[in-house]
């Protein structure tokens, strides 16, 4: 216990710019319109491109032993290409929905 009240101690800064940031991003989410949802899902997920690169570089850095590092690294290495590949899937079924359909 003592541990994890040092460690809130020492990030007590990031801690209160993640709880700002999960807050603001409620509030600007909540005031996005339902139509532009799926454009902005669409750009988001493209984004998790940033992540895997990350990951990929935690995991290239970690030590053969460091087993957070590697176990975080696969998980967001995974995540983010199921984010990606939804986020494609879900703008060409966007896409498909505007073109002219064939008689």
């Amino acid at each position: 216990m003592e541990a994890i009240i040092q460690f809130i101690h020492e990030n007590i800064a990031m801690l209160y710019i993640l709880v700002f940031a999960i807050f603001l991003g409620m509030e600007v989410i909540s005031k996005v319109p339902t139509v532009l949802h799926t454009p902005l899902m669409s750009g988001a997920n493209a984004i998790s491109g940033v992540v895997i690169i990350g990951a990929i570089i935690l995991i290239r850095l970690s030590a053969p032993d460091d087993y957070l590092n590697l176990v975080l690294g696969f998980l967001g290495i995974v995540l983010a290409t199921i984010n990606v590949i939804g986020g494609y899937a879900v703008t060409d079924r966007m896409l498909d929905m505007f073109k002219k359909k064939k008689k």
